[in-house]
């Protein structure tokens, strides 16, 4: 059925494609090992860091944010730092600081938490604007900027933030320019009867907080699974596909949805077009392929587009979900 959509020899080889499969099982191994349920968190997580990207992690507390980012970082070999944002936290706080010596009469550089492979940054939305554009900025750049000197930020680079949706007091609303910088915001739910009494079965047998005896994978593995991922074939037929998806949500396309205009006051940027495209790619390689086929286009077409849609004051009033917005463009734009 989606043959058409292979090409006719593979961009990755067979040794490679073993490689990344073996490497990937491992990755799962220490997940199961520490994660219990929260099937779609891991994807996100896995998905993002094969991509290059960074997640916003949306729920409630105690559904295993934290926990998820220390195992995906251990899963890795990387390393982990939390950051706990807090109205009064400054951008020097994360990125860094010049430090003066008397004795020697010279500044000495101390980098900052955000200098780690896997960061976490614990309700966001608490922490100034000034301090989000920090760290944004190194978001983006993959460098911190102190003193006047350039630290490039270590290989791979990912961050993981995280807000709370029943608190809004005190908190700084990050803005649409912002959100639009996570590849995937992912909202977790309560788990399941059956995997919270396999959390306490864990917790009370001291499974939860036992050494990983899984075998972590490398950074250098993580890099090159992150190279394999720029190698997996994306079809013209497909990326027609995502650019005609995207423009729907901004109310054209090849089928506009009459009265879209009336619930989403602005669509996804070209940024959610090479979001949809890289989350493919790595949902691809994950599955064992060489090539993106329109399943991997719509796994997790939520987790990549719920953010990037501006809801009017009319769909905000009548509580029309993202999700069935978004669900909505999907059915009515048809798959190569």
């Amino acid at each position: 059925m989606t043959t058409h959509l292979a090409p006719k020899t593979s961009p990755i080889s067979y040794d490679d494609g073993e490689r990344a499969r073996e490497l990937l099982t491992r990755i799962g191994r220490v997940f199961d090992q520490r994660i219990v349920g929260q099937q779609g968190l891991r994807t996100a997580l896995v998905t993002s860091l094969l991509a290059g990207g960074h997640v916003l992690l949306e729920s409630v507390p105690g559904l295993a944010k934290t926990l998820s980012a220390q195992t995906l970082a251990a899963g890795v070999s990387g390393t982990f730092h939390r950051i706990q944002c807090t109205p009064d936290l400054m951008p020097n706080d994360i990125i860094g600081t010049q430090i003066y010596n008397y004795a020697t009469g010279e500044f000495s550089t101390q980098l900052g938490p955000v200098h780690a492979n896997l960061v976490l940054l614990d309700e966001i939305n608490r922490s100034s604007a000034k301090t989000q554009s920090a760290m944004l900025e190194a978001m983006q750049e993959k460098q911190t900027s102190i003193g006047g000197d350039v630290y490039p930020l270590p290989k791979p680079f990912m961050v993981l933030a995280t807000q709370n949706p029943i608190e809004e007091e005190g908190t700084y609303v990050l803005p649409e320019a912002q959100m639009d910088r996570f590849l995937m915001k992912e909202v977790l739910t309560y788990p399941a009867p059956d995997e919270e009494v396999d959390i306490l079965d864990r917790m009370a047998s001291g499974a939860l907080t036992a050494p990983i005896t899984a075998r972590p994978i490398g950074l250098d593995d993580t890099l090159f699974l992150q190279r394999l991922v720029d190698k997996v074939y994306v079809d013209t037929a497909i990326r027609q596909y995502i650019v005609a998806l995207i423009n729907t949500t901004r109310g054209g396309g090849p089928r506009p949805l009459p009265g879209f205009n009336q619930h989403v006051r602005v669509g996804a940027s070209p940024r959610g077009s090479i979001a949809l495209m890289r989350v493919a790619q790595a949902l691809a390689l994950q599955a064992g392929r060489a090539y993106v086929v329109p399943d991997d286009v719509k796994a997790l077409r939520h987790a990549v587009l719920r953010h990037r849609l501006v809801r009017t004051y009319d769909a905000l009033a009548n509580n029309v979900q993202p999700e069935s917005l978004i669900d909505a463009v999907f059915a009515a734009v048809p798959s190569p």
